[in-house]
């Protein structure tokens, strides 16, 4: 017979306890268990999953496996190939993350309808098929190929899986899904759990990729016990501001290609898309100069750009000075701060300052801390920093200008856009061949070298 019991789960880590407690035994994070009602007792064919792993393994030395390429699947969009290390790798399971009407039901069904040799099943456990149906007319294409299945239940899924034999399985959203086997609410950690585990046995079972849109918490992780990007093979954020029109794919994790990677997309009225050149629409278009902006050569991945910093300098109105900062780390900015007042000697600490990364988008390049530092001088001073000047190199302690890694790159980046000149450590100056670009190099290092090479 049935039993219903309460138990305590760890968020972090799925530990499980009979009662709460403040620390977990067992990652030590403190406050992080929830209450669960479980259903004990079942039988045992109600628990057992209809998904099995082949069982011909068996062991073998390293140098008795043959060595294959692995062929990717082009989803159809450059950006997103490039966050996934070069295009979808069979069997794997991907983990969609981001805030809600960010756009990541949009994205998924995009490629969905842009893959027209492969089959993909669309499984929707938060929207009706009427309403796929409008956003796919109104994303504009045309698909023979896209199954939309509405359904939580994993068992009816994996039957609908067998019948269709899809190439790409799309779950909108993984905190949806439920296993018959646990009598747990959906979205519950112990049922996402056991759906992810039950998702990622399909995906290996038939070299299937399946990707998985998950929601976010208040404070930007992933819903569901931290375990869960464990499970999966590729974690990718969706991110961006609501009140700008850019969205960006950033991995956080990646078994297949580089977890440091990047993608842009812009959001229309039909849809999303790619940005493939994202200096240009991150670099804001204006008449006339004014102070506190500067341009900064940063890299993501492997993908050099150029973006805006804006800075805002002026004197505290009130008893305490305001540092604000958007798109920048708040720490990282005011050591950048104290390294003015102690070794540039600029009298900051009675004033407000506030930092802005145009574009909505955040950045944790170092290289980013001279043009940081640019536009704040330029706003302190009330000077304009030339348009056609950019910035490459991290700021220390001390007030040394350190070099910085890829700097080639960034100086091809800024003299493909036509700037005039960037300003680089003198320790990336030496050895490097300056013949090959037209852009001026200025090497520089210190803090104060900074200055009087801008503002004399």
């Amino acid at each position: 017979m049935a039993k219903t019991k309460t138990v305590f789960f760890c968020k972090n880590c799925g530990n499980e306890s009979p009662k709460w407690i403040g620390k977990c035994p067992g990652c030590g994070e403190w406050n992080t268990y929830v209450e669960e009602t479980l259903v004990t007792g079942k039988k045992s064919q109600d628990l057992k999953s209809s998904i099995s792993l082949p069982g011909n393994a068996k062991p073998l030395l390293v140098q008795d496996i043959s060595s294959t390429k692995i062929d990717r699947i082009n989803l159809g969009y450059e950006e997103l190939n490039r966050v996934l290390g070069g295009g979808l790798v069979p069997g794997s399971l991907v983990l969609i993350g981001g805030e809600p009407g960010i756009g990541k039901s949009t994205l998924m069904l995009q490629v969905a309808l842009q893959l027209n040799e492969v089959k993909v099943l669309y499984i929707s456990g938060e929207e009706s098929q009427q309403q796929l149906k409008m956003r796919a007319d109104r994303i504009g294409i045309k698909n023979q190929n896209c199954f939309i299945l509405t359904e939580t239940d994993t068992q009816e899924i994996v039957r609908h899986f067998k019948a269709i034999e899809p190439d790409i399985v799309v779950i909108d959203s993984i905190q949806t899904l439920q296993s018959p086997g646990l009598e747990a609410t959906a979205g519950s950690i112990s049922q996402i759990r056991e759906t992810a585990a039950e998702m990622n046995k399909l995906a290996k079972s038939f070299q299937v990729p399946v990707f998985l849109i998950g929601h976010i918490t208040k404070d930007g992780s992933i819903a569901g016990p931290k375990i869960l990007e464990h499970m999966v093979d590729t974690v990718i954020q969706f991110e961006g501001d609501r009140h700008y029109g850019f969205r960006i794919l950033r991995a956080i994790k990646n078994r297949f290609g580089s977890a440091a990677e990047l993608g842009i997309f812009e959001m229309h009225a039909n849809g999303l898309r790619e940005v493939t050149n994202p200096s240009e629409i991150l670099l804001s278009q204006r008449d006339e100069e004014v102070s506190g902006v500067a341009i900064a050569a940063m890299v993501e991945g492997l993908r050099p750009m150029l973006i805006e910093t804006q800075a805002l300098v002026s004197t505290a109105a009130y008893g305490t000075p305001q540092r604000s900062g958007t798109g920048f780390d708040m720490r990282r900015l005011n050591m950048l701060l104290a390294v003015l007042e102690k070794r540039a000697g600029f009298r900051l600490s009675a004033k407000d300052v506030f930092l802005n990364i145009a574009g909505g988008i955040r950045v944790d390049d170092p290289a980013t801390d001279l043009s940081v530092l640019a536009s704040i001088l330029s706003s302190s001073e009330d000077i304009p920093i030339d348009s056609k000047s950019c910035f490459a190199a991290e700021v220390g302690l001390s007030g040394e200008i350190r070099a910085v890694n890829r700097i080639e790159a960034r100086i091809a980046e800024a003299d493909k856009l036509g700037f005039a000149r960037i300003f680089i450590s003198k320790y990336n100056y030496k050895g490097l061949d300056v013949s090959k670009y037209k852009i001026e190099i200025v090497p520089i290092a210190t803090v104060n070298q900074l200055f009087e090479a801008l503002f004399g």
